[in-house]
């Protein structure tokens, strides 16, 4: 069984810079963990 899902641990996504890549990242397709 072949997954090409991808996961991203983005930490200081409340606000700023980190909201805005988790968001990106997000939209990308990838499964964000905050």
């Amino acid at each position: 069984m072949k997954t090409k899902k991808k996961a991203a641990l983005v930490t200081g996504a409340g606000k700023g810079i980190g909201k805005e890549i988790a968001l990106a990242l997000a939209k990308a397709g990838y499964f964000v963990v905050l």
